[in-house]
């Protein structure tokens, strides 16, 4: 129990990661794998509560992205990396409760959900990591899994509709391999913004922007969801957006970001490591620069 549930700090909710469980193994909580059927059921529910309910988003997309970990388990020679769902961990950063402060911790590889809660409302869904290989469609579990191509194609929508104009002053410079606020990363954002303004899109354009911000912000439940949505929708005017490499955000090194008073989304693509298999996979990050960690510092 003193696993499963620790004291809150910010310190302890920063220990989360994009690599493999027996790459980090000093992630809070306890492994799925040591959880019962039964438990296993409480805690799915408790996910469920937590998350939206679109196909593809919220709790059907770490469920798949937990069945990616399984189908590399099938593939990987790497044993000591422990890809596997049941590798992934869960955990309560303080005490769940209509007061005080709390965070609900799940993280595995490519994926890391922290909701922070303060007197019984979240006050924080950030950061928000998702990744998956392979991409963009495998087999695992009896089910076809394809998660964050919904997230592709939102930005290969909003970018196609891009003005030569826009597009150029849109395009980033340099490459970029992967993400900027990664794990361990919180201070990675820049204070400058580079891009093209969103004021300087079409209402049609700021609606595919939406969308895409949308494939993040779905993640959470629906009214939090669209409290966030709000907010970002509000910010527009002085929201930026990014890009390098390909408008189709399908070769290795194209990158997306979106940079916002508080929004910062990152999608980047990234060659294959952990399957062995030609390709590329993607690392994304949601944040808030105002509200990840619930906006704590300690």
């Amino acid at each position: 129990m003193d696993r499963l549930q620790q004291d809150y700090s910010v310190a302890t909710a920063q220990i989360w990661s994009n690599l493999p469980a027996g790459a980090v193994p000093d992630r809070p909580g306890v492994y799925l794998g040591e959880f019962d059927q039964k438990q296993r059921g409480i805690i799915k529910a408790i996910m469920m509560e937590a998350t939206g309910t679109a196909p593809d988003e919220g709790f059907d997309e770490l469920l798949q992205i937990n069945n990616a970990d399984d189908y590399i388990g099938t593939v990987s020679t790497d044993y000591k990396a422990g890809y596997a769902s049941y590798n992934t961990k869960i955990a309560f950063l303080g005490t769940p409760d209509r007061t005080g402060t709390w965070e609900l911790y799940y993280g595995g590889h490519h994926l890391a959900f922290a909701n922070t809660y303060r007197d019984g409302a979240l006050v924080g869904a950030t950061p928000s990591f998702r990744g998956v290989e392979p991409f963009p469609r495998f087999e695992m579990n009896g089910r076809e899994n394809m998660p964050l191509t919904q997230e592709r194609a939102a930005f290969t929508a909003l970018l196609r509709s891009l003005s030569d104009d826009q597009r150029e002053a849109a395009r980033l410079e340099g490459r970029y391999r992967d993400i900027l606020a990664g794990p361990g990363e919180d201070d990675a954002i820049p204070d400058t913004q580079e891009g093209l303004n969103v004021s300087e899109l079409s209402a049609d354009q700021q609606d595919l922007l939406m969308a895409a911000v949308a494939t993040y912000v779905d993640d959470i439940d629906a009214a939090d969801a669209a409290r966030y949505m709000e907010k970002y929708r509000g910010q527009l005017a002085d929201t930026v957006l990014g890009f390098s490499g390909t408008t189709e955000v399908n070769t290795e090194d194209d990158y997306v970001r979106i940079h916002g008073p508080s929004l910062w989304i990152e999608f980047s693509l990234q060659s294959n490591k952990s399957t062995g298999e030609i390709g590329n996979h993607p690392h994304s990050v949601w944040r808030d620069r105002q509200d990840d960690y619930g906006g704590n510092t300690e």
